[in-house]
């Protein structure tokens, strides 16, 4: 499985808010310029997160994003399912699945994709924004050069 842009952009985006939204919104285009990504692109994938209750928004001077909920309370999954769907390595165990596959109740293979799949997400579920920023934390406070999400 490789994540595509959308995941991993909308990760670092997700991180960024948590670690410098703590005083208040986050302008989009300072996020942008911290993590290198384009603002146009920035704006698609905070639009989905936002539709999704993950990230909040504000109008006007002062305004900007922010996270809807505590970092704690957001997981690497909930960011990356929202932005790429089901983490599944193939289609035929998908948790959505719209494609039933003819061979499903023979496939010797399955049981492989579906360990793959629930592995994954495990994982990726297991892992906070919270847990990130205090990674990110560790690294800065041990770092002479710029840390990078």
């Amino acid at each position: 499985m490789k994540l595509s842009t959308k995941g991993r952009y909308g990760l670092k985006a997700m991180l960024d808010l948590a670690i410098h939204g703590q005083n208040g919104h986050i302008a989009l285009n300072s996020i942008a310029e911290r993590q290198h990504i384009s603002e146009y692109y920035l704006e698609q994938l905070i639009a989905i997160l936002r539709k999704a209750g993950l990230v909040e928004s504000m109008r006007g001077a002062q305004g900007g994003y922010m996270l809807a909920k505590p970092p704690q309370e957001i997981t690497v999954g909930d960011i990356l399912r929202t932005l790429e769907g089901s983490l599944a390595p193939v289609d035929c165990v998908m948790e959505d699945k719209k494609i039933e596959c003819l061979q499903a109740d023979y496939c010797v293979t399955k049981s492989i994709w579906l360990k793959i799949r629930d592995s994954i997400n495990k994982v990726v579920d297991n892992i906070t924004l919270q847990d990130l920023v205090d990674d990110y934390k560790q690294a800065y406070a041990q770092a002479t050069d710029m840390y990078y999400i």
